[in-house]
């Protein structure tokens, strides 16, 4: 999926770059983060930078509630039990975004679709953006892809890019190593008490 190949028309390096705008914001939150992370203007600010989400207002503590209701409701799409109750979800997002595509050419990500309106607020545009890039991913047939981490004490989402869809820990780097470290442990006390 990964190979910059087109999904229903779109590139697909902007579509995942939108889908790790994603992940990365509903991991800044309860339960996938210990603690929040997105507190301040500053901490806004930084995940706009980071992220490298352009053409937004400068973000205030003002936008802070907004931001987290947006990583509930994108959390909820990932969360949902199939294709039918993600369609609704997204749905209700489209239907509360403001839509304004036009082309954009940026930051080394060819020429992609922008949805939001130039110079939007922060809510707007992720809702936008991230709204179609979920539509993109339903009507791909690739709504599956979008995962909570099966290890048992992660709630990170991911989205799987694995060819044959078997992903089933998220990147940080610790869930996989520690399931499967335990998994040799247990084998190891069986095998022991042979």
């Amino acid at each position: 999926m990964k190979d910059g190949t087109r999904m229903n028309g779109h590139d697909w390096r902007d579509l995942e770059h939108v889908l790790g705008t994603i992940t990365a914001l509903i991991n800044t939150g309860a339960p996938a983060a210990d603690a929040e992370e997105l507190e301040s203007a500053d901490d806004l600010r930084a995940f706009v930078r980071d992220r490298v989400i352009t053409e937004v207002e400068e973000p205030t503590t003002k936008d802070l509630e907004p931001v987290q209701h947006v990583r509930a409701q994108l959390r909820a799409v990932f969360v949902a039990p199939d294709d039918a109750a993600r369609t609704e979800i997204v749905n209700r997002l489209l239907a509360s975004a403001r839509i304004t595509p036009r082309l954009s050419d940026h930051d080394g990500l060819g020429l992609h679709l922008h949805y939001f309106p130039p110079f939007a607020t922060l809510e707007e545009h992720l809702v936008a953006d991230c709204a179609m890039a979920l539509a993109v991913m339903l009507t791909s047939g690739e709504g599956e892809r979008l995962r909570v981490c099966r290890a048992p004490d992660c709630s990170r989402v991911m989205v799987d890019y694995s060819k044959n869809r078997s992903r089933t820990f998220c990147d940080s780097g610790r869930c996989g190593n520690r399931v499967n470290a335990a998994a040799y442990r247990e084998r190891q006390r069986v095998t022991a008490a042979l």
